[in-house]
C-alpha cells in the first residue's frame, strides 16, 4: 500500500465534484500514495515510480453502488418472471429460487458472478443488501461475503437484510429458506456482523448496514423503533426498499392509513443515517421531508424500468438538496447489473421525463435534466454520502485512490468531440486500462488478475442448467 504510482496521460478526468470542479483544471495525471490520492495535475515521473500509461484514456472516481443483491446474480432473465411487475415477480423468481443458495458454494458463486460484473465496470464499491437468512441456514453467508469480496479487493458494505414476519401472499407457499428470522435472531445477527466486521473509518473497505427487508411489509411495525434504536446504539446506518411500485404505496395507505415515508418517519426510519432504494413514487411533501432529514435515495433507473415501476424524480430531488446515489439492484430484475449501463440509463430516462423541467405546455422532457457530470457525482460522490464514507467518491488529494481508467478504443467512442463524456453518453461497458481500490490495482488491461473468467463462466452456467432442470 505504500508503492508510489502514477497514472499518466490521460485526456480528461472527471472528479465526481459539483460545478466548476466537476473537471480537473490542472490536468489528467494522478500520483497515489500510501492507497490515497497525493496529487493530480501534469505530473512527471519520480525515480522507481510504476508508471501506468494511460494514453487515450479518461479517469473517473470509482463508481459507488448504494443498493445491489449480489446473490441474484444467476437468476437473470428467468422466463416466468421478465414481464411481470413487482409484486408479482417477487413471488416468481426471487423466492422461488432462493432454495437453490442453500449450498454455500452456489452462494459464493452468485457472490462472486455479481461482483466480477461490478469491477469490470468500474465500480469499486458495493453495497449489498443481503437478506439470504433464515432459521437453520447452514452455513455463515455473513462471512462467505466478506470473504469473496477480499479475494476480489472491493470494497464492500453489507445490508444485513431479511425479515421477522412472513409477506403476506408473496410468502404464503414460500420454501423454508424464506421463513422469517424472530426479531431478537436478526439483532443478534447484524451485532454480531458489526463485532466481526464493521470498520467506522472513512475510507472502510468494511461495513455492515442493518437493513430488514422492507420496513412496512418485511417486520411488524413494533419491530421498526427497536431496529433504529439497536443500530444508532452500534453505530451503523439504516437501509432498505420504500415506495417502489403504485401498489406498495397503495396498500400503505391502505394498511397504514398514509404513505410508506410517512409511515417509517413515525417510526424512527429517516435521517442522514438512512437510505432507501427506488423511492420512485414520491410526493412534494415526502421529497422535502428527504430534503429536510437528509433521507438518501439509492437510484436504480433500469431495475425500476424493468418493472414497470416508474421513474422517480431525481431531478427534483437534487433541486431540494435530498442525498441520491445510484444502484443497480438485484440482477434478477436488471440483466444488465453494471455501473456504466446504469449510468446510461439515469442519463436517457430523466431528460425523457416532463417532470424533470420547466412547466410548459409544450409535450416531451428536458434535454438537460440531467447532465453527464451530474450522474458522474450521483454514482460516486452521492454514493459515498449516503453510504457514509466521506474519504472516498471523489478525485481529489487525500481521498482513497478508487478510480477508473476508461480506454475509448471501441467503435462507439469513435468521433466523439468531448471524450470525458464517452463511458456515460455512448453507452456500452468501455475496457478498463486500471481500476483501482484503495490504491490496489484490482483490473489491469480489462483482465482480473487471477481470475479465470472462461470458468467462471462455465460454473455460472452450469449452476443455471441445474435450477432449470
Amino acid at each position: 500500500m505504500t508503492e508510489s504510482l502514477l497514472i499518466r496521460g490521460a485526456s480528461h478526468l472527471l472528479t465526481g465534484l459539483a460545478g466548476d470542479a466537476a473537471r480537473s483544471a490542472t490536468g489528467a495525471d494522478v500520483r497515489v500514495r500510501g492507497g490515497v490520492i497525493d496529487a493530480i495535475g501534469t505530473l512527471q515521473a519520480q525515480p522507481g515510480e510504476r508508471v501506468i500509461d494511460a494514453s487515450g484514456c479518461v479517469i473517473y472516481p470509482g463508481w459507488v453502488n448504494t443498493h445491489h443483491h449480489l446473490f441474484q446474480s444467476l437468476l437473470k432473465g428467468i422466463p416466468a418472471g421478465i414481464d411481470l411487475p413487482l409484486v408479482r415477480w417477487l413471488a416468481a423468481v426471487p423466492v422461488a429460487h432462493r432454495r437453490f443458495f442453500t449450498r454455500e458454494e452456489t452462494f459464493r458463486l452468485a457472490v462472486r458472478v455479481g461482483l466480477v460484473e461490478m469491477l469490470l465496470s468500474g465500480t469499486t464499491t458495493v453495497a449489498d443488501h443481503q437478506y439470504h437468512y433464515y432459521p437453520g441456514i447452514g452455513f455463515d453467508a455473513s462471512a462467505a461475503f466478506f470473504d469473496e469480496a477480499d479475494k476480489l479487493g472491493v470494497r464492500i458494505v453489507l445490508c444485513r437484510g431479511g425479515q421477522t414476519k412472513p409477506r403476506g401472499d408473496i410468502d404464503a407457499n414460500a420454501p423454508p429458506e424464506a421463513r422469517p428470522e424472530s426479531l431478537d435472531a436478526f439483532l443478534a445477527g447484524v451485532e454480531r456482523d458489526v463485532a466481526r466486521y464493521h470498520d467506522p473509518g472513512p475510507m472502510a473497505m468494511r461495513r455492515v448496514a442493518s437493513a430488514i427487508t422492507t420496513p412496512t411489509w418485511s417486520c411488524e411495525a413494533a419491530h421498526l423503533k427497536p431496529l433504529a434504536r439497536e443500530a444508532r446504539r452500534l453505530g451503523i446506518r439504516l437501509h432498505s426498499h420504500l415506495s417502489e411500485s403504485w401498489d406498495y404505496v397503495r396498500w400503505a395507505r391502505e394498511t397504514h392509513g398514509m404513505s410508506p415515508l410517512q409511515f417509517v418517519a413515525e417510526h424512527e426510519w429517516v435521517g442522514e443515517d438512512v437510505w432507501y432504494a427506488h423511492m420512485v413514487h414520491l410526493e412534494d411533501d415526502e421529497l422535502k421531508l428527504c430534503a429536510e432529514t437528509r433521507t438518501g435515495i439509492a437510484h436504480c433507473p433500469q431495475s425500476n424500468a424493468r418493472l414497470g415501476s416508474g421513474i422517480a424524480r431525481i431531478p427534483e430531488a437534487l433541486a431540494l438538496g435530498v442525498p441520491v446515489s445510484l444502484a443497480v439492484d438485484g440482477a434478477a430484475s436488471n440483466e444488465a447489473a453494471d455501473m456504466l449501463c446504469e449510468a446510461h440509463a439515469a442519463w436517457l430516462v430523466h431528460r425523457a421525463d416532463p417532470r424533470a423541467g420547466p412547466r410548459t405546455s409544450q409535450p416531451g422532457g428536458h434535454a438537460a435534466a440531467l447532465t453527464v457530470e451530474d450522474v458522474v457525482r450521483i454514482g460516486t460522490a452521492g454514493g459515498a454520502q449516503v453510504l457514509g464514507l466521506p474519504g472516498v467518491g471523489t478525485l481529489e488529494p487525500g481521498r482513497a485512490a478508487d478510480l477508473a481508467v476508461y480506454q475509448l478504443d471501441q467503435p462507439r467512442h469513435f468521433g466523439l468531440h468531448d471524450p470525458a463524456l464517452g463511458p456515460v453518453a455512448s453507452g456500452g461497458r468501455c475496457a478498463l486500462k486500471a481500476l483501482l481500490v484503495q490504491g490496489r490495482v484490482v483490473v489491469e488491461d480489462d483482465a482480473i488478475p487471477g481470475l479465470d473468467l472462461v470458468e467462471l463462466g462455465r460454473q455460472a452456467a452450469a449452476a443455471v442448467a441445474g435450477m432449470r432442470a
